[in-house]
């Protein structure tokens, strides 16, 4: 049987404003980092038993 899922600790103070920079800022992802992506999901794309 599955244990039940805890709750998700709430941010507060600095640790939430560094959160809210962080979130407000997110880049887009580079070429590179786009391909590595790419070629994981091909590999299990590979291994995979399933349909996908």
């Amino acid at each position: 049987m599955a244990r039940p899922i805890k709750e998700t600790p709430v941010l507060r103070g600095k640790d939430a404003d560094r959160f809210m920079e962080r979130m407000a800022n997110v880049g887009k992802a580079t070429a590179k980092e786009i391909e590595e992506a790419k070629k994981a999901y091909d590999a299990f794309k590979a291994i995979s038993t399933f349909p996908m």
